[in-house]
């Protein structure tokens, strides 16, 4: 290899940015050069400058780097959250699920803190601070998300006390206040506390052989005033209560104590009406509650991981003790003891969140249960079913044409039945699974036991990093190697994200292969509020593309080239900026149409301003995290983001190129994120003839919507679309429930 090119490799994964592409790497590309001969070594050349380099050598011009042409991620993370939020706002949402809104949002917001927070901490305690595109510092980043989350935090509780729980009372939903509690109510409730709460609750006084506890992340506490010595002459004058995630937060009165509707009290107001009588021959002076959040990312060293299962189940324990990084307390707690709490967790008055209400406002989604609210919550609906699988063989219906259906307004019960009719056909010899998130007990996974169990060979690839579902992954993996499943955790530094089935059968004396290739996961329950596509073929060369990625993930080898696939870390990303760049070319008569739930990866914006500024029209329908500033003069004066928020969480990823006026379609499991594109296994899979066409008649649908989608603007504020003057009043979800669902 000369020097010329090594410098320019190196030159190129420099400005690339790449983590890992160190000497080991530049080496494996200088032997790769020297022997060109080599078909599987130019593959592996070709993959490694897809990751590094999809951009040409030559500096991009200045002004699309300019930093102002960048909105900040954690920033635009939150403008998702607040959208979520206004939907508690929109009286055309029945009254349960506006409630169910807010209580979204504050789920949201806590997983916002736990990730997203957590690094920008941690950057700043370590000395680490790193910028993105946008060029904000970590603190001014901090800073920015401290003021926009006061003001929505108590936005919140304000919708809360004022408009949520006034409207309840009107349909009959009565949340007690101790205040009011009748003397009936109240010897209830005391035997409620003496024989459910006092047993279970471990009261813990403040003195030097009682240091403060450690607290669990997110868990309701109280912290007490206390006056007096107690049976050992000890006057601290501090306690803390932990509420003992076994307590229901949420406690139904009977009918015959009240006088009609359903009658509710939070545990919190139980333990502070009793709260003297856990500290007997003590005066409680006072009783706050409190909620810490804790960084919950979970982080090792990959060069040092022998068992990734093993060394997950010793971070999981970790995760409910990492570093505070927010306190929410009662409005009502006094400062000195907000202060005292401030220096137990090592955190500042930037981080405190004073509220008025309960802290743990997610637990109160078990609301649904305790209340017959059936006439506040959204109508049930039914999936729609082809006639197609009704008493079919499904195997015969794929064999006839490929299938592509769009949950949850059609059913996700025909990709549950492909496993399942796989589990008991004789003449199916193989299964290969990609789950990422599905849980232990679920159809899918009952499918893929009885298959292990009937003999046949099923290889499952889990991921056991899928965020907050770990656990549940390393059990589910437990579950299928012991019905005989062949587990393997996919590649340690990449997370397997791709949403793929491989069903292998013998037809007629030779190997017939069936694929589903799916935008969202393996999990009947999310399929009915999240939308995806699924797609289901017997292509033999999708089937043997899916192969190649299979192998790739359970054995080792060079990069295999696909025919129709393209997949990430690979050739995903490279192939979007190629499609860009041909869209570029053709000026005003381009076309692009993106709908993902994320756009933050720098090089395809930039590809994406390019393309606007040769004129092409780019319509991007972005759930989510949006870095790119549309609107702009000279620049992205042709591109318009919108977000669409609705009843079903928009999930699915579909790329559109008119290619002048021969359209190109792909469905993908990747956002355009540097994680997806860059740092997971993904795979995005084209679609052909009707079922393209079908896909652009829903993304027209999208971009037609102007009841529930929010356009974004230059200086990264959104607004609601709303009908003009005799406009027709069109909800995409709602006409496709409408089309598909009953």
């Amino acid at each position: 290899m000369t020097e010329q090119i090594k410098e320019q490799v190196l030159a190129q994964v420099a400005d690339a940015g790449v983590e890992g592409t160190g000497p080991e790497q530049v080496a494996e590309l200088e032997a790769v050069h020297a022997d060109a001969s080599n078909e599987a070594s130019i593959a592996l050349v070709e993959s490694r400058e897809a990751i590094a380099v999809t951009e040409p050598v030559e500096e991009l011009p200045l002004d699309l780097k300019a930093s102002e042409l960048y909105i900040n991620r954690e920033l635009s993370h939150l403008q998702f959250n607040i959208r979520v939020l206004e939907q508690a706002l929109d009286e055309t949402h029945p009254l349960m699920e506006r409630l169910m809104f807010l209580l979204i949002f504050s789920s949201n917001l806590d997983e916002f803190f736990e990730i997203r927070v957590a690094e920008l901490m941690s950057q700043l305690k370590y000395g680490r601070e790193s910028v993105g595109p946008d060029a904000m510092h970590p603190q001014a980043v901090m800073n920015r998300i401290g003021e926009i989350c006061s003001t929505q935090v108590e936005r919140q509780y304000k919708i809360l006390n004022e408009t949520i729980f006034p409207q309840l009372k009107n349909a009959n939903i009565h949340f007690q206040r101790r205040r009011d509690w009748t003397d009936e109510q109240k010897e209830w409730i005391r035997v409620f506390f003496e024989e459910k709460v006092q047993p279970v609750v471990s009261p813990i006084g403040l003195d030097p052989s009682h240091p403060f506890p450690r607290l669990v992340n997110k868990s309701l506490n109280f912290i007490v005033e206390l006056d007096g010595k107690d049976a050992f002459g000890r006057e601290s004058g501090l306690a803390i209560i932990p509420a003992p995630r076994s307590l229901p937060r949420l406690i139904r009165l009977p009918d015959n104590l009240c006088d009609g509707g359903d009658n509710l009290i939070f545990l919190s107001s139980i333990i502070h009406e009793f709260a003297d009588e856990m500290f007997p021959g003590m005066k409680v002076e006072g009783c706050y509650q409190f909620r810490i959040t804790r960084n919950a990312d979970l982080t090792f060293d990959s060069e040092e991981v022998e068992d990734l299962a093993r060394t997950l189940r010793g971070e999981l324990h970790s995760r409910k003790y990492g570093d505070a990084v927010r306190l929410e307390v009662d409005q009502r707690t006094p400062e000195n003891l907000i202060r005292f709490l401030l220096r137990e967790f090592s955190l500042d008055e930037a981080h405190t969140y004073r509220v008025d209400g309960p802290v743990n406002l997610t637990r109160m989604m078990a609301l649904r249960d305790l209340v017959d609210c059936k006439h506040l919550c959204w109508k049930p609906f039914t999936p729609g079913m082809s006639g197609r699988y009704k008493h079919k063989n499904i195997f015969e219906v794929l064999r006839q044409k490929d299938e592509l259906l769009h949950h949850p307004f059609q059913s996700f019960s025909p990709v549950v039945d492909l496993l399942r009719q796989a589990a008991k056909d004789p003449k199916v010899l193989a299964i290969k699974q990609t789950l990422y998130r599905t849980g232990v007990n679920s159809d899918i996974v009952d499918a893929l036991v009885d298959s292990a169990r009937s003999g046949k060979e099923v290889t499952v690839v889990i991921e056991l990093r899928a965020r907050f579902d770990e656990e549940s992954n390393l059990q589910l993996a437990g579950r299928l190697q012991e019905a005989g499943a062949l587990v393997v955790y996919g590649v340690v530094d990449f997370k397997t994200h791709a949403k793929m089935m491989l069903i292998v059968r013998r037809e007629e004396g030779k190997l017939v292969r069936y694929a589903h290739l799916g935008t969202g996961n393996y999990h009947s329950g999310t399929a009915r509020l999240y939308t995806d596509y699924s797609y289901m073929t017997s292509d033999a060369d999708v089937g043997e593309d899916v192969h190649k990625i299979f192998q790739q993930l359970t054995g080792m080898g060079k990069i295999l080239r696909l025919k129709k696939l393209h997949n990430a870390p690979f050739t995903l990303h490279s192939r979007m900026i190629e499609m860009i760049e041909r869209e570029a070319k053709h000026g005003k008569h381009g076309h692009i149409i993106v709908k993902i739930n994320g756009l933050t990866e720098p090089q395809l914006i930039r590809a994406l301003y390019q393309a606007s500024q040769k004129g092409v029209k780019i319509e991007l329908i972005v759930r989510g995290m949006c870095r790119l500033r549309p609107g702009i003069e000279g620049i992205s004066e042709n591109i318009s983001v919108r977000s669409i928020i609705g009843r079903f969480l928009e999930h699915t990823r579909v790329y559109y190129f008119g290619n002048k006026g021969k359209p190109e379609v792909l469905c993908s499991s990747a956002d355009w994120m540097e994680r997806n594109m860059l740092n997971r296994v993904e795979t995005g899979f084209p679609l052909t003839g009707k079922l393209a066409e079908r896909v652009k008649s829903d993304l027209d649908l999208y971009l037609a919507d102007n009841s529930r989608s929010w356009m974004l603007h230059s200086d990264g504020s959104y607004t609601l679309n709303k009908p003009g003057e005799g406009e027709e009043l069109i909800s995409a979800q709602e006409t496709l429930l409408s089309q598909f669902g009953s």
